[in-house]
């Protein structure tokens, strides 16, 4: 198969730095403060039954995640929820938006090496903000020719990342750790993936089936990996 790579996309959250570990450690805290109301369980459910109905007007990020979590604890309370607990939440996600940015392993070394043979783009969702803050704090900014923040990750949403990179799409290749929101979408698109799963999945990105029958997508471990892999695939496309 040949498949003459130019562009390299990368995901941000849980590809390249550590995420939504700092939405599980919340997690943990939030069902304990709720837990004279309710049992964990029932505070887990009714949480995410509350993000997916403000997401289409909060959209990704821990800004949109942090008015869900005050919403969940007034109604999860009937309303008795204490303004000092209300002030705790907050201060919880006022944190996870405050952390340092901790990079994987092999990270840098891996874009340091890629970026010399291909061009480099990166996309990722959420918070406008946020995100900016994360991409300047990382370090990573001078490795990519092209950054995006979309507030999703549709066919539609790469084809105009694409587009305004001036990619074609049979030459870009996305890796990412969600299968729906980085590796789907490219692969609909006529792109290639490359899965490299975290060891946390948030719900609303999981699906059912792993595209393994599609030539276009292949699964790694680690980014550490990614170079091989790469090297390999080129030279099956010359040959």
């Amino acid at each position: 198969m040949k498949w003459p790579i130019t562009t390299i996309g990368f995901d941000a959250d849980d590809t390249l730095w550590h995420n939504e570990n700092l939405f599980e450690a919340h997690h943990r805290k939030y069902c304990d403060l709720l837990s004279e109301y309710h049992d964990a369980s029932t505070v887990e459910k009714v949480l995410y039954e509350t993000e997916m109905q403000n997401l289409e007007l909060f959209g990704y990020g821990i800004k949109g995640f942090t008015l869900s979590c005050i919403e969940t604890a007034i109604s999860l309370t009937n309303g008795e929820i204490k303004a000092e607990e209300i002030r705790r939440i907050i201060e919880h996600c006022r944190n996870m938006l405050s952390h340092p940015v901790e990079l994987f392993d092999d990270v840098e070394p891996v874009l340091e090496q890629l970026s010399s043979r291909f061009r480099l783009i990166l996309v990722t969702k959420g918070d406008l903000r946020d995100q900016e803050r994360k991409i300047a704090k990382s370090g990573l900014a001078p490795y990519f020719d092209h950054s995006e923040v979309v507030s999703d990750k549709t066919v539609e949403s790469y084809a105009r990342v694409l587009e305004r990179a001036n990619v074609p799409v049979d030459q870009f290749v996305m890796i990412g750790n969600s299968l729906k929101s980085d590796i789907l979408p490219v692969l609909n698109l006529g792109g290639h993936g490359i899965h490299i799963p975290y060891r946390i999945t948030w719900e609303h990105e999981r699906v059912e089936k792993t595209p393994h029958e599609h030539d276009s997508f292949y699964q790694l471990e680690s980014i550490a990996q990614l170079p091989d892999l790469v090297d390999t695939i080129v030279v099956g496309s010359n040959a």
